[in-house]
């Protein structure tokens, strides 16, 4: 029986379906830990950042880093802390961790500290150009997580 599940999320609805197949193969035994790793310059190099917190422009070519992380920050906390309600109202045991920094090398940290049994996540099946660019989390997990990696792939999350 699994004792504990880690679950990255990244804010998508393509993401919170790998929520379903966790409840699939735990039970309400199984702690569950949620886990974001924002990396600000990810969000603002691809354009992911669209509060509105100080940002560059023509007439300020500034990008205010410490306003657009703790906005990300704030975002990512009452995000998580939703979902983690969710789950505990149906008797799951459940922790957040929200980190800042590259998302595969965060997941892979926090997976052989926290004694995961498996990692479940669902993968965006990006190829080509924007999986060379943007690089595949997924396939860095897989390579190297401490633990198994059940992956939902797109096809089965409906995309």
């Amino acid at each position: 029986m699994l004792r504990h599940i880690l679950i990255p999320l990244d804010g998508s609805q393509l993401a919170e379906k790998s929520l379903e197949y966790a409840r699939r193969i735990s039970n309400n035994s199984t702690a569950i830990t949620l886990l974001m790793a924002v990396d600000p310059q990810e969000h603002i190099a691809y354009g992911m950042y669209q509060p509105g917190v100080s940002q560059a422009s023509a007439t300020n070519p500034v990008i205010d880093y410490k306003s657009i992380t703790d906005d990300l920050l704030e975002q990512g906390h009452r995000y998580l802390n939703r979902v983690a309600d969710d789950l505990r109202k149906s008797g799951y045991k459940v922790d957040v961790i929200l980190e800042l920094g590259a998302p595969a090398d965060i997941i892979i940290e926090t997976a052989g500290h926290a004694e995961i049994d498996t990692i479940v996540m669902s993968t965006h099946g990006r190829s080509g150009l924007t999986r060379w660019l943007l690089g595949s989390i997924t396939q860095k997990i897989i390579s190297a997580a401490p633990c198994p990696v059940y992956v939902i792939p797109p096809a089965r999350n409906g995309k």
